[in-house]
C-alpha cells in the first residue's frame, strides 16, 4: 500500500480569482484514523503481532502530528476486536468478508469500532471519516460501498441516534 493518499482530481480547493485557497490541514483524529488504517493493511497482509505494528506506524513521519491515544484504541481496538467487528459486519455485507479489498475491510473495521466505542463521536461523523479513509486510500467507488454498509450498521449499533438524526431531518423547517 502507498503510505500517501492517492491524489484525486479536485481534491484541492477549487481556484478562485485571487488564487487557490490552501488546504485545510488534517485534524490529529483524522492523521490517527489514516495511521491505523496503514497499520490494520500491514496486520492483515502479514499476521504481525500488535506492538509491531505499532511500532512501524510510530516511525512513520507524520506520527508526531496524530492524536496518539486514538490511534492506538482504533489500532489495538480493530486488531484484538476483529472477530466481533466482523460477526457485526458480515449481516450487511453482500459478499463474504474474505472477499473485502484490506483497504475496505481495514476501514471498516476502524467505522465499526468506532460506531460501537467511540460514543464522542457522532454517528454521522464516524461514517464520513471512514467514507473520507476509502475516498483516500481505497478503490474508485469503495467509499460508496463503505458508506452503504457502515449506514446499515450504524442503525443496530446506534438505534436511538440514528433514529433522532433521521427524525430531525424528516420535520418541517420553521420559516
Amino acid at each position: 500500500m502507498n503510505p500517501n493518499p492517492k491524489s484525486r482530481p479536485g481534491a484541492s480547493s477549487p481556484s478562485s480569482a485571487a488564487g487557490p485557497a490552501a488546504p485545510r490541514p488534517k485534524s490529529a483524529r483524522r492523521r490517527s484514523r489514516e495511521l491505523a488504517l496503514q497499520g490494520l493493511y500491514e496486520w492483515q497482509i502479514s499476521r504481525a503481532e500488535f506492538s509491531v505494528v505499532r511500532s512501524h506506524m510510530r516511525e512513520q513521519e507524520d506520527f508526531g502530528k496524530c492524536d496518539n491515544a486514538r490511534f492506538d484504541a482504533l489500532l489495538q481496538g480493530c486488531i484484538e476486536q476483529a472477530p466481533a467487528l466482523d460477526s457485526l459486519l458480515a449481516p450487511h455485507l453482500d459478499r463474504p468478508i474474505a472477499e473485502l479489498s484490506p483497504i475496505e475491510h481495514g476501514v471498516l473495521l476502524i467505522g465499526l469500532y468506532e460506531l460501537q466505542h467511540c460514543l464522542d463521536v457522532p454517528y454521522r461523523v464516524a461514517i464520513n471519516e471512514a467514507v473520507e479513509l476509502a475516498k483516500a486510500f481505497g478503490g474508485t467507488d469503495g467509499h460508496k460501498y463503505v458508506n452503504g454498509v457502515l449506514d446499515k450498521a450504524a442503525v443496530d449499533l446506534r438505534p436511538a441516534e440514528v433514529a433522532a438524526q433521521r427524525l430531525a431531518r424528516s420535520a418541517p423547517r420553521a420559516e
